[in-house]
């Protein structure tokens, strides 16, 4: 990346964070006033402490102890008071520091349920859950430490550049002419060392995504002996991350020795001139100790800025992340004033839809179908006929390229995604359940069920003999990836949980590929009930379970090439006889 496009993307993250603290700035602006103030109090204490052994050398051998222990008492009360500021300014960037990053976690987790669902089919999982943590971890640790060091090493420069030239001008600018010197190597310093920071969070959310596909997959890879192809993969990136990491920390490190080389020629430079300033007579005992002392206080401040330059490029590098996910755009705002359903009768119709997730790509050309209440609906294709992409589009998961989809008359378009929605029950293939109780998983869609009514739908699903066996019966925990039970029982307490939900139209990905015979037949007994008097959409896989169905699609390449009843298709002798018979005859 070129130079100034390095510099301007700094900035412009630099200038979005600062942007983001809006609702924090009265805590800041007094934590940094506390930050000035504690080192103000302490730039004093040089000053006193060197007029304390210029009064005792005048006036040795009587030593006037009076007026040393007043100082003396004055240079304790200075430190108390720039104990208890920085303590104050401590605590407060530390409460502002809380409440920012949880504030930043709800706004990305509120912009998660704000994308379109097209957002998270072309980016990693992985990558989104680091910009959540790693990212706003980063945050966290830097914040308040940033804003405490420089405003109290800016507050020092400053202070200490005045009283350095109230008692020496030769020997101020010595120790002034590093400073230049000191930013402009640094800066140069920085410009490098914050590309490989931007590199490194990017390459720590491809790991993550890494990680995250290696966890949830692990049965996939050992079933397949992919162990050594995945553990390649990730030394691969991680390797990469090393070298990126290592490089960060290369020129960033660079920053402090630089520094602290320039400063401590200055620092050699006012010794020898002060000594000589001393037995010239120029310049007192006292305040070449405090000079001494307040080139110390000079050098760290600007040693200090130098050495958080890292700690700086790697927020702003987490910031640029998670800024970036929150100004992806939204899903389309839903129509307003939206139009509603009082009572649902379950009439579905599809106007011409026309769909493509990609421009010129077509999956779904000129559907067309009336679904009357209460039918029975399979859909059957090939893999990639839109047999899925038809359900994407009638949740409003999707919208149509062209035409509309009605529910009793009403374009959904002009709904609220989330009640269309809500006139739905989902059963997936890929059954979801959460770390949890039953009772809790079973309540999900309906939180004001009781526990009867979980229990009736429990027993319609034929699932609650299955529930009871279980250590706590239905107050037993769920494991967060639920491998504690069954990929049949799974299946069941996702119909039972439907059935609480009690929605008036039903989708079912049919999931029984994988169960023995029993559970398949306990499953499909639990599917009649299920979509007993209510409009259902079923994708079929096993054809020999959609027999029964009012109406049967047959999609090919994004068209319905067929429908009707079963023994109505099977007359045609077409395209669905001919994948109903492959079925049987593979079977």
């Amino acid at each position: 990346m070129p130079k100034a496009t390095i510099r301007k993307s700094m900035w412009a993250s630099f200038k979005v964070f600062v942007k983001s603290l809006k609702g924090h700035r009265l805590p800041i602006a007094i934590a940094i006033l506390l930050t000035i103030g504690s080192a103000l109090l302490g730039i004093f204490i040089p000053k006193i402490l060197g007029d304390m052994t210029t009064i005792a050398v005048n006036t040795y051998p009587n030593i006037d102890w009076g007026e040393l222990t007043g100082k003396a008492v004055l240079v304790i009360a200075l430190f108390l008071g720039s104990s208890a500021l920085n303590y104050g300014q401590a605590y407060i960037l530390a409460v502002v520091s809380a409440k920012y990053t949880k504030g930043l976690r709800e706004k990305i987790l509120d912009k998660i349920f704000k994308l379109p669902i097209s957002y998270f089919d072309k980016h990693q999982y992985g990558d989104i859950l680091s910009r959540m943590s790693n990212d706003v971890d980063v945050i966290t640790t830097s914040m308040s430490q940033e804003i405490a060091d420089v405003s109290m090493s800016i507050t020092i420069i400053l202070g200490v550049m005045i009283l350095m030239l109230t008692i020496s001008i030769p020997l101020s600018l010595i120790s002034f002419v590093v400073v230049p010197i000191s930013v402009l190597v640094v800066g140069r310093i920085m410009r490098y060392a914050q590309k490989y920071f931007r590199e490194q969070q990017n390459t720590l959310g491809v790991l993550n995504s890494e990680v995250e596909e290696d966890y949830s997959g692990e049965i996939v890879i050992k079933s397949n002996s992919y162990e050594d192809d995945a553990l390649n993969e990730f030394t691969r990136i991680n390797d990469k991350l090393t070298k990126v990491a290592r490089r960060a920390q290369i020129f960033s490190s660079l920053s402090f020795p630089v520094t602290h080389i320039f400063t401590n020629l200055g620092y050699v430079a006012v010794c020898a001139l002060g000594g000589v300033f001393v037995i010239q007579g120029r310049i007192s005992i006292g305040n070449i100790q405090a000079f001494i002392q307040y080139v110390s206080q000079f050098n760290r401040p600007i040693t200090e800025i130098a050495s958080t330059t890292s700690t700086l490029q790697a927020l702003l590098a987490a910031s640029e992340r998670i800024f970036e996910f929150l100004n992806e755009k939204d899903e389309t705002p839903d129509q307003e004033p939206a139009k509603t359903i009082s009572k649902v009768h379950g009439e579905v119709e599809f106007h011409d839809v026309n769909f493509s997730y990609i421009e010129g790509r077509p999956v779904i050309k000129h559907f067309s179908a009336k679904i009357t209440p209460g039918m029975k609906v399979a859909i059957v294709g090939p893999t990639g006929a839109g047999k899925t992409t038809m359900i994407n589009l009638l949740m409003r998961f999707y919208e149509p390229t062209s035409g509309y989809i009605t529910v009793d008359g009403v374009p959904t378009s002009e709904m609220k995604r989330s009640d269309v929605r809500r006139l739905f029950g989902m059963v997936l293939q890929d059954t979801w359940l959460f770390s949890g109780t039953v009772e809790e998983n079973l309540r999900y869609g309906n939180l004001s069920a009781t526990l009867d009514d979980i229990k009736r739908a429990a027993v319609a699903s034929n699932v609650n003999h299955i529930i009871e066996a279980l250590p706590k019966a239905y107050h037993s925990e769920i494991s967060e990836d639920s491998d504690n039970i069954s990929a049949g029982e799974k299946q069941l307490l996702t119909i039972a949980r439907a059935m609480v939900a009690n929605p008036p139209m039903m989708i079912l990905d049919e999931a029984t590929s994988n169960v023995d015979t029993r559970t398949e037949q306990l499953i499909q007994d639990s599917f009649e009930k299920l979509t007993s008097g209510r409009t259902s959409f079923v994708i079929a896989h096993r054809l020999s379970t959609i027999r029964n169905s009012d109406l049967i699609l047959v999609m090919r390449d994004g068209n319905i090439v067929e429908q009707g009843t079963h023994s109505e298709l099977l007359k045609l002798n077409g395209f669905y006889a001919e994948l109903y018979n492959s079925q049987f005859a593979e079977n």
